[in-house]
């Protein structure tokens, strides 16, 4: 316990180490990228853990913010994406490109968001509530989104429901059964440790995401920083673009937890759906995109103690 605890004391430092790591040690990627999905259940699980369900009753009784975000997040957002495709405005980076951005804008946000939030001091159950949200709405948006961006990827909406349903139920299950059997004064009083535990398991997802990493970088490392740029800017103007739209309205906290669902999607469920068809170049984008969302948190958990957050 006072292992995770001095852990999750270190939650953005740990993160940006764990980037380092996974690029330096292809090997323990390939390792452990065999459970990846059983990593992202458990991430849930922790998330359903630490839930305020007093908060999570209000915010269904007073959904207007969360349904905003996730409107926001699941149409707004990938049908700007798609108008910019459309209007020839995405040419300049190629079709590849083209595609890898069309199907991160389709996606709901990471399965770990309520971690990363909390990571950062912000509303980890408003994080939670948005991410239940949108994972109902993706089976919808998403293959409708793909299919008139004509990016050549087909989505079932069918197959997309029950795989994200069966994850949701039995994370929602086994976490708030922990909840109840803990106690959530307990569960509050070791916070610290329940981010430790957040970050062993994100350790997973990242080493097996940046194991490719590596050997990119020593085959064509200009390549790689460039998409690793092109990430980086993407992720950051809608970032700023979604804090700056909601803090207008709903405060500096909801903003910033809008940010970061808006900007860190879930490429992994990408990969899973459309994986062979996509090219290599999508796969090492959808792989060094992931580096500004692990960073996010060193940036904005001291920028958000500064703001007041």
């Amino acid at each position: 316990m006072d292992a995770l605890t001095w852990l999750g004391r270190r939650g953005p430092s740990a993160l940006a180490a764990m980037i380092v790591i996974g690029i330096a040690t292809p090997p323990l990627g390939a390792a452990l990228r065999p459970y990846v999905a059983e990593a992202v259940f458990l991430l849930l699980t922790l998330a359903f853990l630490r839930a305020d369900l007093t908060a999570l009753g209000v915010l269904a009784r007073r959904p207007a913010r969360v349904l905003a975000v996730v409107a926001w997040t699941m149409g707004v957002t990938p049908l700007a994406v798609l108008a910019a495709a459309g209007s020839g405005a995405l040419a300049a980076f190629g079709p590849d490109m083209t595609i890898a951005f069309m199907l991160q804008a389709a996606s709901l946000p990471m399965m770990a968001a309520p971690a990363l939030a909390a990571l950062v001091g912000l509303d980890a159950t408003f994080a939670l509530a948005g991410l239940l949200l949108a994972s109902l709405l993706m089976p919808l948006t998403s293959p409708a989104i793909l299919a008139l961006g004509d990016v050549g990827v087909a989505m079932s909406g069918v197959d997309l429901a029950f795989r994200l349903a069966g994850m949701l139920a039995g994370s929602a299950l086994l976490g708030l059964g922990l909840r109840r059997a803990a106690g959530a004064g307990r569960v509050r009083a070791h916070r610290e440790a329940v981010d430790g535990v957040n970050l062993v398991v994100l350790f997973v997802f990242v080493s097996s995401v940046m194991g490719d990493v590596g050997p990119a970088l020593a085959e064509d490392a200009a390549g790689v920083v460039a998409l690793a740029l092109i990430g980086v800017v993407a992720n950051l103007v809608l970032l700023i673009v979604t804090w700056a739209a909601f803090a207008a309205v709903a405060g500096a906290r909801t903003g910033l937890a809008a940010g970061l669902l808006a900007s860190q999607r879930n490429l992994g469920l990408m990969l899973a759906v459309a994986g062979p068809s996509l090219s290599e170049t999508v796969w090492l984008y959808f792989a060094v995109s992931q580096i500004p969302i692990y960073l996010a948190p060193a940036i904005l958990r001291p920028l958000a103690r500064r703001i007041g957050i």
